[in-house]
């Protein structure tokens, strides 16, 4: 039962929102059934789509597949506060503009009742607000040396990409996207009273 949590992370994966497979279905019903009791919830990527479809929204194919830390054009892929995002006390302490490292080939598409809170040049939906305590960013924040290790080892997408680049860009922005990170989840944690 979702609702005997006191708060809910949901984290990226393979999957997507919009399989039948029995168990994407129970968790976007059960992700429901967060969200409409009022849990602090936060969704990474896959947890953000998932928490979309589970409120009425869509999850659609992106018109690119943004992964790694750039973009088709070699430029970092960051996301935006728009002015509702900067206004937002869940967001408060990020900076307007930061880098973000990305692993979709899918997007969400709101509901009129949704705020649109940060946004990126190819996949414009990047942070949302679902519901009054239900937030959801596209991009991750959560990626560790040893996560982004295991990723560039296992993950389709990343195997194709250079390694070392990847590596590389990681080690480049990594102060600015660990504060990031560390931001996001104080902000969720105060959010959820913990």
């Amino acid at each position: 039962d979702p609702t005997d949590y006191r708060a809910l992370i949901v984290l990226g994966g393979p999957d997507s929102a919009n399989d039948e497979t029995p168990k994407m279905l129970e968790e976007v019903i059960r992700v429901r059934e967060a969200i409409e009791f009022g849990t602090p919830y936060l969704g990474i990527c896959l947890g953000l789509q998932v928490a979309v479809k589970a409120m009425g929204g869509r999850v659609v194919k992106s018109p690119i597949k943004e992964v790694g830390f750039r973009d088709p054009n070699g430029e970092y892929l960051a996301v935006d506060l728009t002015e509702a995002g900067q206004n937002d006390p869940f967001l408060n302490g990020l900076p307007t503009h930061f880098k973000t490292f990305e692993l979709h080939g899918e997007m969400v598409e709101l509901t009129p009742g949704m705020q649109l809170l940060g946004t990126g040049a190819f996949c414009r939906n990047q942070i949302v607000k679902i519901a009054p305590k239900a937030y959801g960013f596209q991009c991750h924040f959560e990626i560790t040396p040893e996560l982004l290790e295991t990723l560039l080892q296992k993950d389709p997408d990343l195997t194709q990409l250079d390694h070392e680049q990847v590596r590389s860009d990681f080690r480049a922005i990594n102060s600015e996207y660990t504060l990031t990170a560390k931001t996001i989840i104080r902000n969720f944690l105060a959010l959820a009273g913990i």
